[in-house]
């Protein structure tokens, strides 16, 4: 996995919870924390950094990490302008991971193993399927970053994870609900 993810998770860490929670995380999860954005880490590292939170933090570890997806769109927003520039809305963004960001990424970050979309816009404008595929079964990151992107845009969405490969479906299936802004 890229330094960038620990990156971003210690920047939201710090955020929410102060600077002594990362070093407590850290300390838990028995590592060090040197993470440099470009440099690969092992999975098992988010994986012992989630346990650490699930304690200390007293919430479950998939609403952990999809809290971590909606604090680090910003960041990545911030760090990465480029991405979301050019989008008027979350629909927009979302539809261009697979071709436009994601190729993106693995430029600036050699090695970056991203997930892989697929989209069903059949049912309305109002409404986008996407299908995640990953063998690290991040969904809930996705789910989070979704979030993310929806608050980015000043928009309201309706996540609803309808199949999960946690659950041994065969792919994580999202569907999202985009609502008419409040007059």
């Amino acid at each position: 996995m890229k330094g960038i993810i620990f990156n971003l998770l210690e920047q939201a860490v710090c955020r929410t919870h102060g600077d002594d929670s990362w070093d407590d995380l850290l300390d838990a999860a028995h590592l060090r924390g040197a993470y440099t954005s470009v440099g690969s880490y092992p999975d098992e590292d988010l994986t012992k950094l989630v346990t650490a939170a699930v304690q200390s933090f007293q919430m479950p570890a998939d609403e952990i990490v999809r809290w971590f997806g909606r604090e680090a769109l910003p960041l990545l927003a911030e760090k990465h302008p480029n991405f979301f520039a050019g989008h008027s809305s979350t629909r927009s963004f979302l539809m261009t991971l697979n071709d436009i960001i994601h190729p993106e990424v693995r430029k600036i970050y050699p090695g970056a193993m991203v997930p892989q979309f697929d989209y069903d816009t059949t049912s309305s404008q109002r409404v986008l399927v996407i299908g995640y595929r990953s063998t690290r079964l991040l969904c809930a990151l996705a789910a989070g970053l979704i979030d993310g992107a929806a608050a980015h845009y000043g928009e309201t969405v309706r996540v609803e994870q309808s199949q999960c490969t946690k659950r041994e479906d065969p792919v994580c299936e999202f569907r999202i609900t985009f609502h008419a802004a409040e007059a």
